[in-house]
């Protein structure tokens, strides 16, 4: 069964070491990634001193191509992100540089993203967006999301990290808590997801 591991506050944890503006999370391969240097590569995130970051562990019941197939689908985010109602592209053609607008259910204090596509690696299984405008709050967010072979040689690791600013009026803690649960949520209605497919070989992929 798919279970998430999730790296929260409180202040400095142990899964972190924080240099200057930088975090590395080098506790990644003890909570079952094997794939250390891309982790290093991609979650590695400098920030300013009025942003934070943090990271969300998510195990999943299929393979990586089955996961990447709804991953990488950088104009159907909503595949699998609930949060969100719509999506446009307005700009490009699904390679690095395309720009969506994604539109927020109702219920959350946002309205609006406009996203910039910054990283679409098939072969590594990266993808990276930044917030580039909008109706909301998390200005300056930028999210990378890879994913790997499970250890045990079944199913998919997904670690997706972000850094962003700490709206005014909020601290680094609730910024935190805030974004993990989104991404928390997201990963694992993508986990639900993609086992559903990889049970079910003839199951389309969600459009």
């Amino acid at each position: 069964m798919s279970s998430p591991i999730q790296f929260q506050r409180p202040i400095r944890p142990p899964n972190y070491h924080h240099s200057t503006n930088t975090i590395h999370h080098k506790q990644f391969q003890s909570q079952a990634v094997a794939a250390a240097v891309d982790l290093t590569r991609y979650h590695s995130h400098v920030m300013a001193p009025n942003q934070c970051c943090s990271a969300v562990v998510q195990s999943i019941e299929a393979p990586v191509q089955t996961v990447w197939s709804v991953v990488r689908r950088f104009d159907n985010p909503q595949a699998y992100k609930h949060f969100l109602k719509s999506c446009h592209v307005i700009d490009g053609n699904g390679d690095v540089g395309t720009v969506r607008e994604v539109h927020v259910v109702s219920g959350l204090p946002a309205g609006s993203s406009t996203e910039r596509l910054e990283i679409l690696d098939d072969e590594r299984h990266v993808i990276s967006f930044s917030v580039v405008g909008g109706d909301h709050r998390l200005t300056n967010y930028r999210s990378v999301t890879t994913l790997h072979d499970s250890p045990n040689g079944v199913g998919t690791v997904v670690v997706e990290s972000y850094v962003v600013d700490v709206p005014p009026g909020n601290t680094k803690e609730e910024t935190c808590v805030f974004v993990d649960t989104i991404v928390r949520c997201n990963l694992q209605s993508l986990a639900q997801i993609a086992e559903s497919m990889a049970n079910k070989p003839n199951t389309k992929k969600p459009s």
